[in-house]
């Protein structure tokens, strides 16, 4: 069995219990909810099988009486009424650390009714990020260290990748079973699979529309993945409609693969573009799709950038999800296409950090222009901005902008 890697949302689990009484694990299918969840619990009760569930259908207060706490309930969609079981529990003596749940990422969505309000708090766990591979997965995450400064006193690991390397990363992506497991055709495979289980079943559970169409969308999702393309082109790109189209979107983002990063306004920068940023959740899901290596990704252009675009975001999201200050994530557009930044954290709606992500192992101040006219504009707000950057060096572009490598993150 494969050596368990301490996830950044362990530390937040064992937090919260020590202080509320029921949590419930959310996150993309396959993304290791389950066993970080038992390393918490005292019980554990698996719904989806049979003999274990007779109980709780039967009778789910009393079967839920009897468990030791913190009590983990995985696959609790497969007996629902666990759920108001749990409410009733919880209502009735609300002392901290009594459950955990754990299920299936669609089952709230087709849930006549969510009892789990106001007594089940939700925590996030994302796809495995490189700070936890490499076994650093507490501590302040980047967008906080960053905005900390300086920049000089950010450790990058001994060896960095080229740009080879950190597609390499991206396509293997955060999925632990195939990050840990499988390599080469072997993990393609299991990512294909993913996806295909993923538009037929898992979709297919919340829509009756045509499999194909969706895959159809979903791929053009992913050549467009870190991009703001109308959402028009997209829905011809697949040929369907608009209303199919919107359908679709909302049901990728409740599956939590497809995120919508929404622009950042300022009042005094009118010309601000207000349409969101989309983004496919895990690179792998984009090779997946496309069926395309990292020697494929390297002969597109365009395809690149959008590739080390969302495996950056990929990286910090989990970060910003589980960090105290709870940053907000934003992209910036002219309208015009003048000016562009592929990210903006505003952390506590005051101060600002943004990061442009360039394939370029040789970055100069040119890279930093858009990073420098938004520090212009927001003047003191805008407390550091960083070009990540496919090669080793670190350098000052300018005052509060430095480039930086893209390992730095996890550093």
């Amino acid at each position: 069995m494969a050596e368990y890697v301490v996830r950044m949302a362990d530390g937040a689990i064992r937090s919260l219990l020590d202080s509320l009484p029921a949590l419930l694990i959310v996150g993309p299918r396959a993304t290791g909810k389950t066993t970080t969840a038992r390393r918490h619990a005292a019980s554990m009760v698996r719904l989806d099988r049979p003999a274990e569930a007779v109980a709780f259908r039967a009778d789910p207060d009393a079967a839920l009486g009897r468990l030791a706490e913190p009590a983990l309930l995985d696959e609790w969609q497969s007996v629902p009424e666990v759920l108001g079981a749990v409410k009733r529990a919880v209502d009735d003596d609300p002392h901290p650390g009594r459950f955990l749940l754990t299920g299936s990422v669609r089952a709230d969505l087709t849930a006549d009714a969510w009892p789990g309000t106001g007594r089940l708090v939700r925590v996030p766990m994302l796809g495995l990020t490189m700070r936890e591979r490499l076994g650093r997965p507490d501590g302040p995450g980047f967008v906080e260290r960053l905005a900390a400064g300086p920049p000089e006193a950010l450790t990058t690991p001994g060896e960095l990748p080229d740009l080879a390397g950190y597609l390499e990363l991206a396509l293997a992506g955060g999925f632990p079973d195939a990050v840990v497991g499988p390599a080469g055709a072997e993990r393609r495979l299991w990512l294909e699979s993913y996806l295909d289980q993923l538009l037929t079943r898992d979709a297919g559970g919340l829509s009756r529309r045509d499999p194909a169409r969706l895959r159809r969308y979903f791929e053009a999702l992913a050549l467009n993945s870190a991009g703001t393309a109308d959402h028009k082109t997209l829905y011809d790109a697949a040929g369907i409609d608009r209303k199919t189209a919107d359908a679709y979107e909302a049901l990728l983002v409740n599956l939590l693969v497809l995120e919508l990063v929404p622009a950042w306004y300022e009042n005094r920068l009118s010309r601000l573009v207000k349409a969101p940023k989309r983004y496919v959740t895990d690179a792998s899901l984009i090779g997946a799709a496309l069926r395309i290596d990292v020697t494929g990704v390297m002969r597109d252009g365009d395809l690149l950038g959008r590739v080390l675009d969302t495996f950056v975001v990929a990286q910090l999201r989990p970060e910003v999800a589980l960090s105290p200050g709870r940053p907000r994530l934003y992209h910036v557009r002219e309208k015009d296409g003048r000016r562009e930044i592929d990210l903006l954290a505003e952390i506590d709606a005051r101060q600002v950090v943004a990061f442009e992500v360039k394939a370029t192992a040789s970055p100069g101040r040119d890279d930093g222009r858009h990073l420098a006219w938004l520090r212009d504009q927001l003047g003191e707000r805008f407390v550091a901005g960083a070009v990540l950057h496919t090669g080793p060096g670190r350098l000052a572009l300018g005052p509060r902008i430095w480039a930086l490598p893209i390992a730095a993150i996890w550093g």
